[in-house]
Parts: structure tokens; sequence; C-alpha cells
């Protein structure tokens, strides 16, 4: 009887009803980012697709976030946004790698380019800003220094505000 009453505590625990975290699913983010509604139904020619833990119908905890055009983000989710540490890669070789804060660079951070340029340093709300060193690929020239609220500029995109990808946004 003392089993049965665990394994039935137990099932009930873990039950959707008591709960809806879930790992290993796929979304489909709907609308623009960072304002994605996220479903389960959707198109990989049409909609940004993320793979990994849901909860509440949102990504959370780690997964794989894809955008049309290629670019991708692996790393932590916190209520459906990049927050903690990720990897976001452009198709071109081009990628960051770092702390993210409600889909924007934060905290200790690496911008680098496929051509050997990178900044290592310290960003806020997705712009240099803080400690950081500055390198590029012919060694003619390193930057130490504070930096407040630089913006990046590289790419060839305007990344005013780099919440995300390319130009601000991920979709």
């Amino acid at each position: 009887m003392k089993h049965l009453l665990i394994l039935i505590s137990f099932l009930l625990l873990s039950s959707p009803v008591f709960g809806d975290n879930h790992k290993g699913e796929t979304l489909y983010g709907w609308g623009e980012y960072p304002d994605y509604v996220w479903k389960e139904v959707g198109e990989k020619d049409t909609h940004s697709v993320y793979k990994g833990e849901v909860e509440n119908g949102v990504p959370n905890g780690q997964g794989i976030l894809t955008s049309l055009d290629g670019r991708k983000y692996v790393g932590d989710f916190k209520d459906g946004l990049p927050y903690g540490q990720g990897k976001l890669t452009f198709l071109d070789g081009w990628r960051y790698e770092g702390g993210w804060v409600f889909g924007k660079f934060h905290g200790q951070g690496t911008w680098t380019s496929p051509s050997g340029y990178k900044y290592e340093g310290e960003w806020k709300d997705g712009k240099r800003s803080g400690q950081g060193t500055q390198t590029y690929p012919d060694g003619g020239m390193k930057v130490d220094g504070c930096l407040v609220n630089i913006m990046v500029k590289e790419h060839g995109l305007p990344l005013v505000d780099t919440s995300m990808m390319g130009n601000g946004r991920m979709g």
C-alpha cells in the first residue's frame, strides 16, 4: 500500500495538471522579435524555430533558436528571451558569445568576426560598455580601456542596440 501511494504521488506531481515544464519541445515564433507569440504550430520557412526546454508555453531553460535567415542562438532562455549564457552565430561566421539579459548582450561577452577582429569585454543593454579589449586581425591596433555605451557598427549592419540578432531583431 505504501508503494502504491508513493507511485500515485509521483504520477500526480509529474502531471501537466500540476506543472507545464517540458524538455525537447519545438515552438515557432509568430510575429516580430522580441514580441513573439510562441506556438506549437508553424513552418520553418516562415517562422523562427525554437527547440529546447519549455515552461508555460514559452522557451525557458536550455534551447536553440534559429531565425529565418539562418542566424542561430544556442543557450539559456527565460520567459521566451535569451537570458543567461549563450552563443549567437551568423551564417557568414560573425558571432557573439557571453552574457544575455532580456534578449540583449549583457555582462561579459566576446564579439568576433571571421577575419579575426575581436572585442572582449563588458556589455550593457546590447552595447559595449565598461572594460574591454578590441583587437584586429593584423595585430596593428589593440585598444584596452573603458567604454561607455559604444554602439556596435560591425558586420555592415547598423546594430544600434544589438538586441538579439542583426538590426536588433531575431526574425
